[in-house]
């Protein structure tokens, strides 16, 4: 997974070598981009890219909710992560296992996997944050690579 960084890299998902979503799918965007993947079959349920500076927060509750259990969620954001997330959903974010989704703020970077049932927090989890003194980018901080192997669900969802 790679979160966007300002205008010069795009986010991507991709699961055992294959790209679930990126710009060549035409199915990412500014704001979240959300993965819903089976966790027993670890093929792509859905895909959606939630704009949370001009969109509706609530069309990104009503795309994980209610989050099956036993499907894995996969978030990178690009650009905006927050101006339009709501105590709601930075709380759905924390049930799902984030450590870091209620002190996201204005143009942080942010990849997360999360799913239901997740004991403490999510081992597979990066944010950084926004600051003039440490941004890689002008106005934006680095862009967030995260590789990792995700536990195979054993029953079905």
């Amino acid at each position: 997974m790679v979160s966007g960084a300002a205008n010069v890299i795009e986010p991507k998902i991709c699961l055992e070598d294959r790209m679930l979503m990126s710009s060549v799918k035409d199915n990412m965007g500014h704001g979240l981009n959300v993965a819903l993947v089976n966790g027993i079959s670890r093929e792509l349920i859905e895909a959606c890219a939630s704009d949370m500076w001009a969109g509706d927060v609530n069309d990104l509750l009503k795309f994980i909710c209610p989050l099956h259990e036993g499907t894995l969620m996969f978030v990178a954001s690009c650009n905006d992560p927050v101006t339009k997330m709501n105590e709601e959903t930075r709380k759905l974010f924390s049930e799902l296992g984030s450590r870091n989704a209620k002190e996201l703020a204005f143009h942080d970077s942010w990849v997360f996997v999360g799913a239901q049932g997740v004991q403490n927090s999510s081992p597979f989890e990066q944010h950084v944050k926004n600051s003039k003194h440490t941004n890689k980018h002008e106005g934006w901080p680095e862009a967030l690579e995260m590789e990792g192997c995700i536990p195979q669900r054993s029953v079905a969802i």
